[in-house]
């Protein structure tokens, strides 16, 4: 047994160095995790939250954004666009320049900072969170950066039972852009509930990101599938994990016929 183990050292050894991104990001964002949010009682949002109102200058998104970038790198990992999937969301979001814009997963209120940043005058964004806690700090965080209702706004509770009565109420409009920002294992479950209730604009821009880590596979098999949408992917690193690969997925969708 001894010199198969010894044996087995090398290729440990090789293992662990080729993905010592992965470990470092499975320490922080497991163990790590776990025993901060047992001494703080607090969630990691939260405590990037505390972060944010001391050090972060009210009123401007971009130190607030930047101050998220230095919590993320430097004290524990915040599942969020960042700054390099952040460049390539803003980028686009510019570019097509949406008058309506829903974003499904609000989390820590970074997606929804950089979205109300890029957005033309006069726009206007909804999130949506299921989780109260979360969307209190989203709300906290958009505050904190200058952005306030109606022009911003943040919903608690679940896409599927908020969605269909504020469209028929006629308070929600088709989007012109959708962000789905967290729990990518529901993204497909997501866009199938905007196609049922014909909430996209022709010509609609679908972005999704954590779609290669931790993975949608499900959604990029249909996006890809279905002729209703053309999807291209811009390959990009995890947030404040250089060496793990992840993207954000450009979706437009054509239409309903």
């Amino acid at each position: 047994m001894v010199p198969l183990a010894l044996a087995l050292v090398p290729l440990a050894l090789t293992l662990l160095l080729r993905y010592r991104h992965h470990v470092a990001l499975l320490w922080r964002a497991g163990p790590a995790r776990w025993l901060r949010d047992r001494l703080s009682g607090l969630r990691p949002e939260e405590r990037a939250l505390r972060f944010l109102l001391q050090h972060a200058l009210p009123g401007d998104p971009d130190h607030v954004l930047g101050t998220l970038d230095r919590w993320g790198l430097q004290r524990e990992h915040l599942p969020c666009l960042g700054p390099q999937k952040g460049g390539i969301v803003e980028r686009l979001v510019r570019a097509r320049g949406p008058r309506w814009a829903l974003q499904l997963g609000a989390g820590s209120g970074y997606e929804a900072v950089l979205l109300a940043r890029s957005l033309p005058p006069g726009a206007r964004l909804l999130a949506l969170e299921p989780d109260p806690r979360r969307a209190e700090v989203a709300r906290a965080v958009l505050r904190l950066a200058g952005f306030h209702p109606p022009a911003v706004q943040v919903l608690q509770g679940r896409a599927a039972a908020l969605l269909p009565g504020l469209r028929a109420r006629g308070r929600l409009p088709p989007a012109e852009l959708v962000l789905l920002a967290h729990g990518e294992r529901r993204f497909l479950r997501l866009l199938l509930l905007l196609e049922r209730q014909r909430l996209l604009a022709p010509g609609a821009t679908v972005l999704a990101h954590h779609v290669l880590f931790p993975g949608a596979p499900r959604l990029l098999q249909y996006v890809r599938s279905c002729p209703r949408y053309r999807c291209r992917l811009h390959r990009a690193a995890l947030e404040f994990c250089p060496g793990v690969p992840d993207g954000v997925a450009d979706i437009r969708f054509a239409g309903y016929a």
